[in-house]
């Protein structure tokens, strides 16, 4: 039996022996690498779903799939354990096919130690039921240290370690923070248990939002001491309330609501998604985090929100009474009763049509959008990063030194019509879009991915060979591509123009130097097909890789097996960096190409409209969504376009059923 049919009779055992029981399932490779970590009611139900009819499974399930060895599982009382330990196992595992929150082992909560008689409030990184309250989590530690560092300045409390229990004392000295107000020394019996106990609790209400009271009683404490003339301890109680009224006034943007809620904005860039969280306690946002989450390609926006929210939760000490979202997760239902169960009572998952509570999930998207470009800025502008990912790539593929420039190449069709290809390049490891080029495939209308790569390249590299051949030249400085390198009709040069995109003539003319590393967005057949062109033009000498979608493995043309660089390495972030830019860029230029082609179609279709006033239409519109929504007036103020004209075309969209 050959080591697929025995992969496919060990599958249909386990599969036999799965229990109708809510459980965590394990799917496991070839080499016992977990690939990912599901949980269900019904595990049999749930698990066999994955190997029968392949209709309504999306990509990232069928690649899976295709890998498994072997089922593992383990069995719970409730749906809720199961959610938790499917957490626990994610963060464990980290597997490649699951959603996961980036780096969610050592996100840091603030903790507050009730179980002593003399509580401290320190940062820590793990939940132990030991009578202690936990804030958070938050997204980093330096987070943390800003609460931490504000409630110092507010409160007075003791951060040593020591073990000091009530009516002992356990130092003959207290420490300098005695002396500078910072501590109230309970080591050395100079304040009460119930005393200092008081304390805790205003600190305990400030993080949970109640400082409206604080501020009250500083402000008493402020005029108590200047009436009796205490000036420095006035002065000292008006910086604390400075201090709570300047956050009090940070935390207004919710002010119209006095529920308990968290309110969460999503947003998504190729594989990778930023969830922004507001958490509203008594009117205020006493906490504003984000969370980036890896893994987010081909998969619903649903189904991010629905792997993150148990992450989290299953990370917090208590689910508000409220969660606001911009849409309904994937199993809405279970997760509701998970967060019920994680509270003690009812937890509602709200989704705003309207309102103030709209407005605050709008913000939030808004903020989610931000905190992602910044995230993606941040990692391009770290030079060490960026040549640690260079020095990675070049060990992985076998480069002789780092590559300087790099180029990426990706192709967008739908049934071979519209294709278009593109190119970008990075340099030093940061995109250069004044270099990014667009090509309109002109080898035929028949889907074949592997044709038009070969297109892409020789129009790309061909120049370059016939300089090398007419200079002799082993490597050249920098070298031009073919004259009709754009590739792109006459009637796209107004598009073109206004495409900020678009090479402007002096880029074009100048010439690029030759590449240190090619990389095509496919796998070996792609690569096959530019390293054959390469040959072909004699530049055999440029390294050439191919970037697998299924499996994100590199191809190098001498090495029958892939490549794969570790999954939290700089080097593979880079290469999805490229990779996504590259389908981003692609993507667009075949959206823009499709547009004018129906354009032109519905023109062409219409008496009247010849090639000028096609090409006023399509300056002023740019598509045929915008005339479709055009009135006759406005088509009429096109320069060159009559009135009848205008009648015209819109009483063709509309026999045409076009006009919604």
């Amino acid at each position: 039996m050959t080591l697929d049919g025995q992969r496919e009779a060990h599958l249909r055992t386990v599969l036999r022996q799965l229990p109708l029981s809510p459980g965590v399932y394990l799917m496991k490779g070839p080499d016992g690498r977990v690939l990912y970590v599901g949980k269900a009611d019904l595990l049999r139900h749930r698990v066999r779903s994955y190997f029968g009819s392949k209709t309504g499974l999306d990509s990232r399930i069928l690649r899976m799939t295709a890998e498994v060895a072997d089922i593992e599982y383990i069995l719970t009382d409730t749906v809720s354990e199961a959610f938790l330990l499917e957490s626990n196992l994610i963060k464990e595992h980290r597997p490649r096919f699951n959603i996961r929150l980036r780096d969610d082992k050592s996100y840091p909560f603030v903790k507050i130690t009730l179980g002593e008689d003399f509580p401290r409030i320190v940062r820590t990184r793990k939940l132990v039921r030991d009578g202690s309250r936990y804030f958070g989590p938050y997204a980093s530690a330096s987070s943390v240290d800003e609460t931490l560092k504000l409630l110092r300045r507010i409160f007075p409390f003791r951060t040593c370690n020591l073990d000091i229990p009530e009516g002992k004392r356990v130092l003959e000295r207290p420490c300098l923070l005695y002396y500078i107000k910072r501590c109230q020394g309970p080591c050395i019996q100079a304040i009460e248990k119930a005393e200092y106990r008081a304390t805790i609790d205003r600190v305990v209400d400030f993080l949970e939002g109640r400082q409206e009271g604080i501020a009250a009683e500083l402000r008493n404490e402020m005029r108590d001491h200047s009436s009796a003339l205490r000036y420095e301890q006035a002065a000292i109680a008006r910086d604390k309330l400075r201090a709570v009224e300047r956050t009090i006034e940070q935390q207004k943007v919710a002010a119209f609501s006095r529920a308990e809620q968290d309110v969460i904005g999503i947003a998504r860039e190729e594989g990778e998604a930023c969830l922004q969280l507001f958490v509203i306690r008594n009117g205020k946002m006493i906490g504003r985090e984000h969370f980036i989450v890896e893994g987010a390609r081909d998969v619903t926006d649903a189904e991010v929100l629905g792997s993150f929210l148990p992450q989290y939760y299953a990370a917090t000490e208590r689910p508000p009474r409220e969660v606001v979202l911009p849409f309904a997760p994937s199993e809405a239902d279970a997760l509701a009763a998970f967060l019920a169960d994680r509270r003690g009572s009812k937890v509602a998952l709200t989704v705003p049509e309207r309102g103030d509570k709209r407005r605050l999930v709008a913000l939030a998207t808004q903020n989610a959008v931000e905190a992602l470009s910044r995230e993606r800025a941040e990692w391009l502008a770290d030079a060490g990063k960026r040549d640690e990912a260079l020095e990675e790539l070049a060990t992985g593929l076998g480069l002789g030194r780092a590559p300087d420039r790099i180029e990426c190449y990706d192709m967008s069709n739908i049934q071979g019509t519209s294709a278009v290809g593109s190119m970008v390049v990075f340099v030093n490891g940061r995109p250069e879009p004044r270099e990014y080029r667009r090509f309109r495939i002109r080898s035929g209308d028949t889907p074949d991915d592997f044709r038009m790569m070969a297109e892409v390249i020789r129009r790309r590299f061909s120049r370059a060979s016939r300089l090398r051949a007419e200079t002799g030249a082993l490597s050249l400085a920098a070298v031009g591509a073919d004259p009709a390198f754009e590739g792109l009709g006459d009637e796209a040069a107004d598009a073109e123009a206004r495409d900020e995109s678009a090479p402007s003539t002096s880029a074009r003319d100048a010439g690029w130097a030759l590449p240190d590393l090619v990389i095509v967005d496919g796998g070996k057949g792609q690569l096959s097909a530019a390293v054959g062109v390469m040959q072909e033009l004699e530049l055999s000498d440029v390294p050439v890789a191919g970037l697998a979608k299924r499996f994100e493995e590199l191809y190098l043309p001498s090495r029958p097996d892939p490549i794969v660089l570790p999954r939290n390495s700089q080097g593979l972030y880079l290469v999805q960096r490229i990779r996504d830019e590259a389908h981003r860029f692609a993507i667009t230029y075949h959206r823009n190409v499709r547009s004018r082609r129906a354009l032109a179609s519905v023109f062409d279709e219409v008496e009247g409209i010849g090639p000028a006033r096609k090409k006023a239409l399509l300056k002023r519109f740019g598509s045929v969504r915008r005339i479709r929504e055009a009135s006759v007036d406005e088509i009429a103020e096109t320069p060159g376009i009559p009135r009848e004209v205008a009648e015209r075309l819109k009483g063709h969209l509309a026999r045409e059923g076009m006009l919604a």
